[in-house]
Order: C-alpha cells, then structure tokens, then sequence
C-alpha cells in the first residue's frame, strides 16, 4: 500500500519548522557567513553534544542541557577571546572537544537505553513536537525584531567592525548579543539538521545566495528562498528513499550549491 507523505499529520509540522528555520537561516546564516564565523559556530554546535549529555544523565529535555551548554560555550568563547586575550580558534578547539567527551561520558553514565540520540546528532525533523514547534516560533520572531531594529549595526559589523568601534559604538554589546543568539539558533536546528550537520543548514544557503549577489538584504532573501526549497526537497526525498532527513536535506542543499556555482561559472565565461 502506498502511503502518502502529504497524509500523514507530523508533516504538516515538520513543513512549518522548515518555514521557520529558513527564516533564521537566512538571517543568522548571513551574518554567520558574512562575519566569517562558520567555524566558531561549528564549534558552539558541537559543544553543545556535553549538554545533550548532561540533559539524558539528569532525566531533563536533552535541548534544555544543549541550551545551556551552548549559551555557557557563547560566553566562554567571548571572554575568553576579549578578556583572556586567547586565541578565537583555541578557545574554540577547546570547547569543541571538552564539550563532545563530556557528552559521551555522561550518555555513558545514563543508566539504560539513550533514546533519540541519533535524532539529536543527525536531525529527525519528522518527529518535531508542539514545544519545539513553539520555541522556534519564539526564536525566529525575537531574531526577526532584532534584525529589523538593529539593522544597520549588524550590517556595518559583518563588514567593518573596527571601523565601527572607532565611531563610539560598543561592538562588544553587538557581538556578545548576536554570538547567544546564534547559540540559541544552532540548538533550535539541532532537530532539523542534528549537531553535525546544524552548521551547513546555516551557512549553505548564505553562500548559494552570495554566488548571486552581494547586497546584504538580497543575501538574507535569498538565502531563506534556497534554505526553504533544499529542505523541501530534502524531506520529500528522505520520505520516499527512506534515509534520514536531516543528512537528506545538508545533501540537497550542497547540490543546489554546487549547480548555482557551475551555472555561474558558464554565465560569467559566456560574458567574457
């Protein structure tokens, strides 16, 4: 018997987190990409896997314990880079691998089966609840209202940061903000996309979208169109081939990307 996917009610949820996560896709992705942070935020992503082990050993919603890991790992990053004068990429390699042996050692800790561990490291966007539905909803309205208020200070920041800071505008408040939202972004895609793969749901779009343009508000559009048509046709492709969706959806978008470049490689040559 075949059974459609659009028949079944989780869905119709799993489609409106995909609307939502393209939305901060393209606005976190482009700043992620634009300020060069993909590799720091690879890192709060990674290391939030000790809170995810914290939250299973304590009998609490594993996102909880990734939340307040990942917000611990902003922070640390933060000052530890401003005030301790560490080096970005140490600090960060640091966190990254502290946070990944912490969690395994705490799953190995949790007395009995683990559930749903390879929905938090691959992504399940099929088995969404209400609640997460509900957090992502809350995050992507309170990154929209920061996006729209603070604008032009995010823009000149992703372009020009010490330009900025000679001007009397306190960078660090700007940074410290935008670095807990990302943190918070990261963990409320750890359901689409899982712990390893979160990071390319936020930066591939932005850079299929830079292949494009180099206005900041086009990038943003942009990206949320190209995150929003990759995690369409990464679920629909994971339903019929029955793979896992969030693995199916990185891999979608990667091909989008690598057709975008080509295309526009032929373009520019046929210009020359």
């Amino acid at each position: 018997m075949n059974i459609s996917i659009f028949s079944m009610p989780f869905f119709y949820n799993s489609l409106i987190v995909i609307l939502l996560s393209s939305v901060l896709s393209g606005l976190i992705g482009t700043y992620i990409v634009t300020r060069r942070l993909v590799f720091l935020s690879g890192g709060i992503s990674h290391a939030s896997f000790g809170g995810i082990g914290i939250g299973y050993f304590l009998g609490i919603n594993p996102l909880i314990g990734a939340a307040g890991f990942s917000l611990l790992s902003a922070l640390a990053i933060h000052y530890g880079n401003k005030s301790l004068k560490l080096r970005f990429d140490s600090v960060i390699g640091i966190l990254w691998s502290l946070g990944m042996a912490l969690g395994v050692v705490f799953i190995y800790l949790t007395p009995g089966y683990v559930p749903d561990l390879m929905s938090y490291l691959f992504g399940s966007i099929l088995l969404v609840s209400i609640t997460d539905i509900l957090l992502l909803g809350v995050l992507t309205l309170i990154t929209i209202v920061v996006f729209s208020v603070f604008y032009y200070q995010i823009l000149f920041i992703s372009f020009d940061a010490e330009y900025f800071n000679t001007k009397g505008v306190k960078t660090n408040i700007f940074d410290l903000g935008l670095l807990i939202l990302v943190s918070l972004v990261i963990v409320a895609n750890i359901r689409v996309a899982g712990i390893v793969l979160v990071i390319a749901l936020l930066t591939i779009p932005a850079n299929i979208a830079n292949i494009f343009t180099n206005d900041y508000k086009k990038i943003i559009a942009l990206a949320m169109l190209f995150s929003l048509i990759g995690s369409l046709a990464g679920l629909l492709i994971s339903f019929t081939l029955n793979i896992p969706s969030g693995a199916s959806i990185v891999l979608m978008l990667a091909i989008i990307f690598l057709l975008c470049k080509f295309c526009m490689y032929f373009v520019n040559k046929k210009r020359r």
